[in-house]
């Protein structure tokens, strides 16, 4: 008995430093284009967000800047816990890998990089006795629920939280290798940005998909991922017909404030059956997913607050599998993932009589989002409800972002600047 026990400790040993070396070897002849990122050297981090995101290439990006300073590979002790390999591992072995790593380079700390560290049960106190002991760790993960409770409790003051969101726009285009220039409104490269756009607007920013040719086909597969894995068996789900016509009411809501009794009656008026709880439950997983995130409205009450949201995705192209033909739609999608990355979440929409997009209260900006405003009655409506949301707010200016409209509006004692989407998300943050 104890030889089987020694002879399958041995393999796995074994195991751990193929996998260890094959990682490092295949990181060194990574090529990819770097994102810009802005970390303290002195402090560990746990990237959160979707699902194919880029956070696996933030951390190849982390460890080519490591090398750069001249540190070797060999230094690099990075494991994916979505390894088939490692199907058996468990909280038991995270002191055998780093066994395996002395074994291989000495005895040393080496930089750690876990990418989707939460499939292995445990594996906060693993990283919360790797932070006390001087290691410096690098973390992702694909579920905000698994880390916002075991951050809180078990590595509070140890880790930082950075959600990794799909390309911007900006990012986009570095990608696709375009350069921008100061005067690029003024030449041939405007033409080449706004098609880009375009395609970027369906689509999404998903790194991947840059060079996917059947783009509709790559976000159905991400979306089924996200939906059977993160959600459905992560909570152990019966009725998955119920939370894809969850999924998809709420895409044909996206623009306009959803209770959860609201979305009940349209849900069983659609043949569905579900509770105000269930239906509570479901946004909460999809949030903690990261497939969709809730505002409020600014000048509702506490509960209300809670309880009545307009929910956005994360990306326009998983959005857009559920959409024919609704442009207004994607585009205040794609404002308010460009606000959550500017601003994070000081993030409001304002309603009162009248409704205004998005509120920042903290920097005090209006944004109303409007296709366009060429239409008389469509332009009185956006202006006046931005006239009674500034008054209120007692704000002297707002954008309104459209998608190919520009100019400025003077408003008794106010400023109102009509921006194209595209133009808005190549510029400073305002």
């Amino acid at each position: 008995m104890f030889y089987k026990k020694y002879i399958y400790k041995l393999m796995t040993k074994d195991s751990l430093k193929k996998i260890i070396i094959e990682w490092q070897q295949r990181i060194v002849k990574l090529k990819f284009v770097a994102r810009k990122i802005d970390l303290d050297e002195q402090l560990n981090y746990v990237f959160t967000g979707i699902r194919r995101s880029g956070k696996t290439f933030m951390m190849y990006q982390i460890i080519k800047d490591l090398l750069s300073q001249r540190k070797s590979i060999e230094d690099i002790l990075y494991i994916n816990f979505e390894d088939e390999r490692l199907i058996e591992f468990n909280y038991q072995h995270f002191d055998t890998l780093l066994d395996c790593y002395k074994e291989l380079y000495g005895d040393k700390q080496p930089y750690c990089f876990f990418d989707e560290i939460q499939n292995i049960p445990h594996w906060e106190k693993f990283a919360r006795r790797l932070a006390d002991s001087g290691y410096r760790c690098y973390l992702t993960g694909s579920n905000a629920e698994v880390f916002s409770s075991q951050i809180a409790t078990t590595l509070g003051g140890r880790y930082i939280i950075r959600e990794v969101q799909p390309l911007s726009f900006k990012e986009f285009l570095d990608f696709k290798q375009v350069k921008i220039d100061k005067n690029y409104e003024y030449s041939s490269a405007k033409i080449k940005i706004k098609r880009l756009f375009n395609e970027y607007f369906r689509y999404g920013g998903f790194p991947e998909i840059i060079k996917i040719k059947q783009k509709r086909e790559y976000l159905s597969t991400l979306f089924q991922k996200v939906f059977y894995s993160d959600i459905i068996a992560r909570y152990s789900l019966n009725n998955s017909q119920l939370l894809k016509l969850l999924i998809k009411k709420t895409a044909e809501s996206v623009n306009a404030d959803t209770s959860y009794t609201r979305i009940k009656n349209i849900i069983n008026a659609s043949g569905g059956k579900a509770g105000v709880s269930t239906i509570s439950e479901y946004y909460d997983y999809l949030q903690e997913a990261y497939l969709i995130f809730g505002i409020s409205n600014y000048r509702a009450k506490f509960v209300e607050r809670e309880s009545k949201k307009k929910y956005y995705f994360a990306d326009t192209g998983v959005l857009n599998l559920f959409l024919i033909e609704q442009d207004s739609k994607l585009l205040e999608n794609l404002v308010f993932i460009e606000l959550k990355r500017r601003y994070g979440q000081d993030i409001y929409f304002y309603k009162e009589r009248y409704e205004v997009d998005f509120y920042i209260s903290e920097q005090e900006l209006l944004f109303q989002v409007s296709y366009s405003i060429s239409d008389f009655d469509t332009r009185k409506r956006e202006l006046k409800a931005i006239q009674v949301a500034a008054k209120s707010l007692k704000i002297a200016k707002a954008i309104i972002i459209t998608y190919d409209e520009e100019e400025q509006i003077e408003l008794n004692d106010m400023q109102v600047d009509v921006i194209p989407v595209w133009k808005w998300m190549l510029e400073a943050k305002r």
